[in-house]
């Protein structure tokens, strides 16, 4: 029996939107603290508020977002967040102050917050169902390399240009995010605005309890891996890494990238358990890695375990999301996935600074280890074990079909 087909123009254009999108926003959010200091003369202590400010609004817009899909349609809701993402783009050239700054970061949080909870909910129902597993693993990669080719091109724009070629190079991105979102045509699902459902519950419409489930197990491991973004470069210069802590995230994706055509496939053929369980294994070994690191060779093998792992529980766990939810409420699933996914990385930055304050960076990567342990028992306990269960009641089924 032939394959589905997967690189259709639609699911190469919402991953375009997706990756255009993010390519700005890891942009953003390394040189914006280095603009702050530089150009509003902002203070160490406050620049944290950049970042903050920036998640705290997406987060709250994502469910928001999900029900808008839902009951105005999901192109819309992409092209909204689109094009308030490009006008928080076009306007950083003109902020003079750090308050200002802040007020637009709001603005970009809500146009990231809805563009990307569209993107998520799109993809889901553009993929084939037989080949969700590898389109969604497939659609994270394009994030994936936005994590390493955003920073990486904001950094080497400074040094060059200085930071006016960032702001450029964040309109002309988003404006590419804008026309991949305006070409891309979305299936057409039943629009749904006086269900008995969004009228039981306003807070059922925002949240898919469904997806709340493998969402807490996205949360612990999110918690887990603030540590990786927000710390990994400090931990590195006291270390004495310098010399290979600019390749971290280059092995990170090369090692994710070699995986990708296995663990999507895998996947779809053998179960979320076959892939989940190994993916948190990797991670835990690499952060657990980072706690012991004494030579660069040993934090460099350490970003492609964690590349491998945590780059594959991504695409993985939204996929659950999406799957043990109702076709028409994908995107709610996506948007309620990613309000636990980004907690757990504001929350980790937050706790895990003050750990590691105390411990030091080595020890809090060891704690962190002990957390990715933790992860593995959350993800059986919450749907691991019930996995199973389904996998075996569908074989049954189709031998009594037979």
């Amino acid at each position: 029996m032939s394959k589905s087909k997967l690189w259709t123009k639609d699911f190469v254009a919402v991953s375009m939107t997706s990756f255009f999108i993010f390519v700005v926003f890891y942009m953003m959010t390394v040189t914006l603290p280095l603009y702050a200091t530089d150009i509003l003369q902002a203070d160490k202590g406050s620049l944290g508020l950049i970042v903050t400010v920036f998640l705290i609004s997406a987060i709250i817009f994502r469910p928001l977002s999900g029900k808008w899909m839902i009951t105005f349609g999901q192109k819309r809701i992409l092209v909204i967040g689109a094009v308030l993402f490009l006008i928080g783009s076009v306007l950083y050239s003109q902020i003079n102050s750090l308050s200002s700054l802040l007020l637009l970061r709001v603005l970009h949080g809500i146009g990231f917050g809805m563009a990307t909870t569209a993107t998520g909910g799109i993809v889901a129902n553009v993929i084939p169902d037989d080949r969700r597993g590898e389109g969604m693993g497939y659609f994270a990669t394009f994030m994936n390399l936005a994590m390493v080719i955003g920073p990486f091109m904001g950094l080497t724009l400074i040094e060059v240009s200085g930071h006016s070629a960032v702001f450029t190079v964040a309109i002309v991105a988003s404006v590419l995010g804008l026309l991949c979102s305006l070409v891309l045509k979305v299936p057409t699902l039943k629009i749904v605005k006086n269900s008995t459902e969004v009228k039981a519950s306003f807070l059922a419409s925002l949240f898919e309890f469904k997806a709340l489930p493998i969402a807490l197990a996205g949360f612990v491991l999110s918690f887990a891996y603030a540590s990786i973004i927000s710390f990994v470069s400090v931990f590195a210069n006291e270390m004495n890494f310098t010399s290979v802590a600019s390749y971290f995230f280059v092995v990170y994706a090369v090692c994710l990238l070699l995986s990708r055509p296995f663990t999507g496939k895998w996947f779809d053929r053998y179960g979320e358990n076959f892939v989940v369980y190994p993916a948190i294994l990797l991670f835990t070994i690499g952060v657990f890695l980072i706690s012991q690191a004494s030579s660069g060779t040993t934090f460099l093998l350490a970003g492609g375990l964690i590349g491998i792992g945590f780059g594959t529980l991504t695409s993985s766990l939204q996929s659950i999301a999406i799957k043990v939810s109702p076709p028409q409420r994908r995107g709610v699933a996506t948007a309620t996935f990613f309000v636990l996914f980004d907690s757990g990385l504001g929350v980790g930055s937050s706790v895990l600074a003050v750990v590691s304050g105390s411990i030091g960076y080595q020890g809090m990567y060891g704690v962190c280890a002990i957390i990715g342990v933790m992860a593995l028992v959350v993800y059986y306990a919450l749907h691991g074990r019930y996995s199973k269960v389904t996998s075996r009641v569908a074989l049954e089924k189709q031998i009594v079909n037979k």
